[in-house]
């Protein structure tokens, strides 16, 4: 007990960057497409994110925003539509190839693949969204690379509620002492540490300038040969990148406290 044996990723702004230019702009297109002059710009999203789920912040959005668009309607089933409409062009955008994995990411997971570490994966995406993500980004055999995948259709509560990394955990059958969290957000850094688990944060644009108190190391992202990491709080103790020698040095520094 105690050796570093899972590492779990978030998705959304730690595997890839999808939010800004991924999941709103598909949220738009569907907006123009239901004829709603609603246009959600990068400082609104910015504040959106903190909701956790497509539809959940969708459903936030109505509710804050336009409630007089929800009367004499089923909302959820309206969400429900909406949100298959924005499914439909975020698929397409994944197909264009504009939606970038993050700097580190296909390193590390090769890395970590070779040396048998398992990998899992703790998300608020659905897991049909999930899937297509991975093969468009990872190819097409990438979802097998996953031994626990935790969606947020999988579970009853979505981040901050632990229940994603739980189940992940239980589908790689491993304790949390065994695992490591990489995350980018300060909701999913709460879910990470109240399922137990330690937790890197490697920030995204939307979660600049956040505190992430108890996480292991905040990091600029994973870093690349040629393009080394910024170090914003941690030791990472010369390392340019984030690779499986400093995951351990990492985790066992914080499992020995």
């Amino acid at each position: 007990m105690g050796e570093l044996r899972g590492v779990i990723f978030d998705v959304d702004g730690t595997l890839a960057d999808t939010e800004r230019d991924g999941h709103r702009v598909a949220f738009n297109a569907a907006f123009r497409e239901f004829g709603l002059d609603w246009n959600w710009t990068p400082e609104r999203y910015r504040e959106l994110v903190k909701v956790a789920g497509g539809k959940e912040r969708l459903r936030h959005w109505i509710e804050r925003e336009a409630p007089e668009c929800a009367v004499g309607r089923d909302v959820d089933r309206w969400v429900g539509e909406i949100h298959a409409v924005k499914r439909r062009h975020f698929a397409a955008m994944l197909e264009q190839g504009t939606i970038p994995l993050r700097p580190g990411v296909k390193r590390l997971l090769s890395e970590l693949r070779s040396a048998g570490v398992r990998l899992g994966i703790a998300t608020t995406m659905s897991e049909g969204s999930l899937r297509e993500l991975l093969r468009a980004l990872l190819g097409a055999d990438a979802p097998g690379w996953f031994d626990g995948i935790g969606a947020g259709d999988m579970v009853q509560a979505k981040k901050p509620a632990p229940d994603v990394y739980l189940l992940a955990l239980e589908r790689l059958g491993l304790p949390a002492r065994d695992c490591l969290a990489i995350e980018d957000s300060e909701i999913g850094l709460q879910a990470a540490l109240a399922a137990e688990l330690p937790a890197l944060v490697a920030v995204s644009p939307y979660s600049e300038g956040g505190g992430f108190p108890g996480a292991l190391a905040v990091v600029s992202d994973l870093g690349e040969p040629g393009a080394p990491m910024r170090m914003i709080r941690g030791d990472a103790r010369g390392a340019p990148c984030v690779d499986l020698a400093l995951l351990r040095q990492w985790h066992r520094a914080q499992i020995s406290n």
